[in-house]
């Protein structure tokens, strides 16, 4: 499995721990969007996308089946994500 595409959509105007949502390309063949990205205790972490249930639970959609999986997936979508934060901004300004 390869990921060959992220997109990062920065959450702007949150009092939360969302910080931004991602949507990433595997294989060249299918895509998942809605991977949010939230940041707790100085720690960023990914969650996959999820729907509540009718008792009130959110269940994912769609996730890995094993460790290593989920962390190569979290992993390139925080490496995106620190590279998205760290480029400047569409106004020319570094803020």
């Amino acid at each position: 499995m390869k990921i060959g595409d992220v997109r990062i959509r920065q959450v702007r105007h949150t009092d939360g721990k969302l910080r931004a949502v991602a949507s990433i390309t595997i294989d060249d063949c299918f895509v998942v969007h809605d991977i949010r990205i939230f940041e707790r205790d100085g720690e960023c972490f990914v969650a996959m996308p999820s729907r509540k249930a009718s008792d009130g639970t959110y269940k994912d959609i769609a996730h890995p089946l094993n460790t290593e999986t989920r962390e190569y997936i979290q992993n390139t979508i925080l490496e995106s994500y620190k590279a998205f934060l760290e480029r400047p901004t569409e106004d020319g300004s570094d803020d």
